[in-house]
């Protein structure tokens, strides 16, 4: 995004977004829309990249994997305690990679984009951040995880591994994820450029 920030405003506003990113995640697991727990920290995520770039949308991605980590070996969350016991270094890889480059592709599609267009800009970093971390989710426990997913897709009824993951896994949470996003992410940065152009 082409706004100007001072580098106390940059640190500043990077500080706000890390605790967000603690607060939804941390508190944002316990909201369910049905079975499934929509992933919010996502929108402080989008945020940052578009307001401070790719390495701030990284770096606040990385403290959202650093949080699912926290509860995947903590136990907090069944699913990925399972798949930590199985294969620790791989299920570290996926958590920490999933949230950090979700963060730093978001920021890269918004510093490509918003030359031509900033509102496609910014439409496409709310898009590609959620697709990103599924998207990574996806492959690695397709990729280090076959028979343990395979198992549980056949134990809810499913035919094949990759149905059960988009079905089964992913399925309504991407979905309510990905409409978040697009809904809340452009709403709160023309708020705070209007902000800015009136301080």
């Amino acid at each position: 995004m082409n706004m100007k920030f001072s580098k106390t405003q940059r640190l500043v506003g990077t500080a706000v977004l890390v605790a967000l990113v603690i607060v939804l995640q941390t508190v944002g697991s316990g909201i369910r829309i049905g079975p499934f727990t929509p992933t919010l920290s996502l929108v402080p995520i989008i945020i940052g990249a578009i307001l401070f770039g790719p390495v701030i949308g990284g770096v606040l991605g990385l403290v959202f994997s650093i949080i699912v980590l926290i509860s995947v070996v903590s136990g907090a969350d069944a699913g990925g305690a399972i798949m930590f016991a199985q294969n620790p270094i791989a299920t570290v890889a996926i958590v920490l990679l999933k949230g950090t480059v979700a963060g730093l592709v978001s920021g890269v599609v918004v510093d490509k984009l918003s030359k031509k267009n900033m509102t496609v800009a910014v439409a496409a970093a709310a898009v590609t951040a959620p697709i990103t971390n599924t998207g990574i989710f996806c492959i690695g426990v397709l990729i280090f995880f076959y028979d343990l997913i395979s198992s549980w897709g056949q134990a809810a009824g499913f035919d094949s591994a990759l149905i059960y993951i988009i079905m089964g896994l992913i399925g309504v949470n991407f979905i309510v994820e990905l409409v978040l996003d697009l809904i809340l992410v452009p709403v709160i940065v023309r708020v705070i450029s209007a902000v800015r152009r009136t301080s």
